[in-house]
């Protein structure tokens, strides 16, 4: 399958040309003739599939056709794109203006964290789309600069991570703001009871797409665990950088503070490294992402709430510092590896509070990982301790009972 069999524009598939685009991931594949139709869509998709594409090319396409109208002459916002981080909104936006390069249309994205002169300014200007952060767009809506009663095409990007911020209660507030006569897109990560409930307030009979399932980890990234006791976790992780071949390695750390103190520790033996987290400033968010993007910081160090929308290529290493406490979690991180179909290693660190961690990610993706001994820091478990994990072919059969329900499935 290739673009141009989709349906789609001569100048957008021109523009997917320049970038070298020419064959659309399943995401893509699945939601752009829908969206093009005018359906709502649900889309459960991990990071890294493409889904960004997968709605910014419809929008595109129906924006110069002239599908998306506005009933208000004096405002000519037609779409607006919500999304949970500053720098998904960042990376919305350069995807905006790459694919639509050779289309006119006026668009601008508003987030927190910075001086809201230059964002007033471009609301102005009157734009046709509109990617923003909900609690900036909610301080521009009641300043009277931004009024959604003209919107046509809605995008609620990475739902699961919304709910994760507490942005829930905000959405709400915006949704409550746009004309009910549009056209809504909708994706998540993962799709919990509660997020399904979120969905049923904003689509109407929508199509549901869903690729690479939570539960099972990208194939192309090589897995290992590394036991070792807490208070070895940096010799580890400087041993890894030292004796591994690592291009470049985003590490994930549990906190905002154990981020900074990892990226000062490493820099203050020789490794370049940059923080990434919600305390600093967009400013220097930018800066440590371009620094590591360009190959001065070998390694970033974020947050799961920083790293989420942070597009890199040819990332080599994902390295878990920490292991998330929500399984879902990681195979997000892992996910940051191996993208297209690329290649990528990750790398955990295991301490003894985290095995239950462990345990629980080894049961969602239905395999243990290797644990890899061959460092100098290998934590030993005692025999008595190690409990094997049992994966159930059939996790609704037990004995004795009969299966409540046969599992849910999103086509």
């Amino acid at each position: 399958m290739t673009f141009d069999k989709l349906n789609i524009i001569a100048p957008i598939l021109k523009a997917l040309e320049t970038e070298g685009y020419t064959n659309p991931t399943p995401i893509q594949e699945q939601s752009i003739p829908h969206l093009l139709q005018g359906s709502d869509l649900s889309g459960a998709a991990q990071t890294g599939t493409g889904k960004t594409a997968a709605f910014t090319i419809p929008m595109l396409q129906l924006l110069e056709q002239g599908a998306l109208v506005s009933k208000h002459p004096n405002n000519k916002l037609r779409a607006l794109i919500l999304a949970p981080t500053r720098e998904l909104a960042i990376q919305i936006g350069e995807s905006i203006s790459s694919y639509g390069r050779n289309l006119r249309f006026r668009h601008a994205v508003i987030y927190g964290g910075v001086p809201k002169n230059q964002q007033i300014r471009a609301m102005r200007g009157n734009p046709d789309i509109v990617v923003a952060t909900p609690g900036r767009l909610l301080d521009l809506m009641g300043m009277g600069v931004v009024k959604l009663d003209s919107i046509s095409f809605f995008v609620l990007d990475e739902a699961d991570r919304m709910l994760d911020m507490g942005f829930i209660h905000d959405i709400r507030k915006i949704v409550a703001k746009l004309p009910p006569a549009r056209q809504n897109v909708f994706f998540s990560a993962t799709m919990p009871s509660d997020i399904r409930q979120l969905a049923n307030t904003i689509l109407r009979d929508p199509v549901n797409v869903a690729v690479t399932p939570v539960s099972s980890s990208c194939e192309t990234v090589q897995q290992s665990i590394f036991m070792v006791e807490k208070n070895n976790k940096l010799n580890l992780l400087l041993h890894i950088l030292r004796e591994e071949p690592i291009k470049n390695a985003l590490v994930f750390s549990r906190t905002k503070h154990g981020a900074d103190k990892l990226a000062k520790s490493l820099n203050s033996v020789g490794i370049n490294a940059a923080a990434i987290h919600g305390n600093k400033t967009q400013g220097a968010r930018q800066i440590a992402l371009e620094r590591f993007k360009n190959g001065k910081a070998r390694v970033l160090v974020a947050t799961d709430i920083a790293a989420r929308g942070i597009d890199i290529d040819e990332l080599s290493h994902v390295i878990n510092f920490h292991l998330p406490n929500e399984p879902e979690t990681y195979v997000h991180r892992i996910g940051r590896t191996g993208r297209a179909g690329a290649s990528g290693i990750a790398f955990s660190f295991c301490d003894r509070e985290e095995r239950p961690y462990l345990k629980s990610i080894h049961k969602l993706i239905r395999k243990e990982i290797p644990v890899k001994e061959d460092h100098p820091f290998h934590m030993h478990i005692e025999i008595a301790e190690k409990q094997p994990v049992v994966f159930n072919k059939n996790p609704f059969r037990q004995r004795g009972r009969r299966p409540a329900m046969a599992g849910r499935r999103i086509a």
